[in-house]
């Protein structure tokens, strides 16, 4: 049995993994979905003080509470800031980081560094009367899709769940100055359907920072792949376990 601990990216909660949870449960493994500081149930957390730093801060805390080990370290999107700094800080725990389709950051660097749409987002959100709160998709076109999600049913539920993001979560540099976390092995899904206009991520060395080859998977859909593919990404996940 492995621990599989799925973190969800900006704006959404952890019931966005709902349907893939049953499907690693089935198959013998542990799950956790933590929902982060400030999102979902816990959006009356929110405020100009939440920031990357918190995020890291809940899933340590929750790694070292449950007294987790051999941890397939999953994050989504933004979140792939917070399981970076995480490792960094339990290397041990950790058994490999799986990015989905998320931000890849370098040390020091923030969202807005990885990616530089987010930059926008930011300077709205200063000029805004809150001064920190990003709403949903802020300056990304309907037609996209909502998060590369356009089931109708689907949108709904997805709507549901989503709550503003606070600017300091994208604002703040990572810390991954812990050489033993480069020993972690790494794992690179990409959706590489309904992809925005003009976006770019960034390309995956060929050697990943524990001197093996990259190991990067594509799948045929939108960004909330949890949501539009889930079978499809649990076959991937269950490969790591």
């Amino acid at each position: 049995m492995s621990t599989y601990l799925l973190v969800h990216g900006a704006w959404h909660s952890g019931q966005c993994w709902e349907r893939v949870v049953p499907l690693l449960t089935a198959a013998g493994h542990r799950v956790l979905t933590p929902t982060l500081t400030g999102y979902g149930d816990t959006a009356h957390l929110a405020g100009p003080e939440v920031g990357l730093d918190t995020h890291v801060d809940d899933i340590v805390r929750l790694i070292t509470e449950e007294d987790l080990t051999d941890v397939v370290l999953v994050g989504h999107s933004y979140a792939g800031l917070v399981i970076s700094s995480a490792a960094n800080q339990l290397p041990e725990r950790i058994a490999n980081l799986v990015y989905l389709d998320a931000m890849v950051p370098e040390h020091g660097e923030s969202a807005a560094d990885v990616m530089p749409f987010p930059q926008a987002m930011i300077d709205h959100a200063l000029a805004s009367e809150s001064g920190w709160r990003i709403p949903p998709l802020a300056g990304m076109e309907p037609s996209w899709g909502l998060f590369g999600v356009t089931e109708p049913a689907d949108v709904e539920w997805l709507r549901s769940m989503l709550s503003d993001q606070p600017v300091r979560c994208l604002q703040q540099p990572v810390r991954l100055d812990n050489p033993a976390a480069n020993a972690i092995p790494r794992t690179h899904i990409h959706c590489v359907a309904n992809v925005p206009e003009g976006f770019s991520r960034r390309p995956v060395p060929e050697i990943q920072p524990n001197g093996t080859p990259a190991q990067v998977w594509e799948l045929e859909t939108g960004h909330d792949c949890m949501i539009t593919m889930p079978a499809e990404l649990t076959e991937l996940l269950l490969k790591l376990g």
